[in-house]
């Protein structure tokens, strides 16, 4: 289920090896520069950062810079949405800051794909790649690109909190019922929610609600989550 790097980065069982299997499936994708980061908030203004990156040591002084990071119009974005958002000199200079991106230039930042995924209980994963060349013309091929960068980070976040926030998920395993486990292993199969209330013998919307009903018990947002973390808790196989 779980081709090359997906499965791998889940597997790291170090913050060197999970850089590794970032910075290699960056790579696969046509990007130089990568960065993972995972923010755990504690209220009262308080959070913290793990990074994981290749930048140059000269630019990540830089960056360290909260001015620039509060103007840069694609850090802005990913702390609000969750809809990836593709960037060029073009996403700076509309928002009157041209002059970070002519920054970036100078280390091979002139264009990226960024997301974040936003997770219960103050949970952050935010991961970008860049590189100096232009982005591939063909939609359908950025398309492909921007569903790779997706499905990745869902994998890398898995890993990221075990590695650098040692037990946020060690939780007791949640009681599913035996129709939200069937559920999940199907969609864990690539199944639709139509195709798996055919399969279970019940209607798509009663398929939904199995799966949204697994969800809110696992804490995720999504059933790729979802299927991911049953599978880490050894609910489906």
């Amino acid at each position: 289920m779980l081709p090359g790097g997906y499965s791998a980065v889940m597997q790291a069982h170090s913050r060197e090896t999970f850089r590794d299997e970032v910075v290699g499936f960056a790579r696969t994708l046509g990007f130089d520069l990568v960065s993972a980061m995972t923010v755990v908030d504690h209220g009262l203004n308080r959070s913290e950062f793990f990074v994981v990156a290749n930048a140059p040591a000269d630019y990540v002084e830089a960056a360290d810079d909260a001015g620039m990071a509060r103007r840069d119009p694609v850090m802005q974005h990913c702390r609000r949405q969750t809809v990836p958002i593709i960037w060029d000199q073009g996403t700076y200079v509309e928002q009157g800051a041209g002059e970070i991106w002519e920054h970036m230039a100078g280390f091979g930042y002139r264009t990226g794909i960024a997301l974040a995924l936003h997770l219960p209980e103050g949970r952050h994963f935010q991961l970008g790649v860049d590189r100096d060349q232009a982005l591939p013309a063909d939609p359908r091929e950025l398309q492909r690109l921007v569903a790779d960068l997706q499905l990745f980070a869902v994998h890398a976040q898995e890993a990221a909190l075990r590695l650098f926030v040692p037990g946020v998920l060690q939780q007791e395993r949640p009681a599913l019922t035996p129709r939200e486990l069937e559920a999940l292993r199907w969609t864990m199969e690539g199944k639709t929610a139509w195709e798996v209330g055919t399969i279970l013998g019940i209607s798509e919307r009663t398929a939904v609600l199995h799966v949204n009903n697994a969800m809110h018990k696992l804490g995720c947002v999504n059933k790729h989550q979802a299927v991911l973390k049953a599978l880490r808790l050894g609910l489906i196989h």
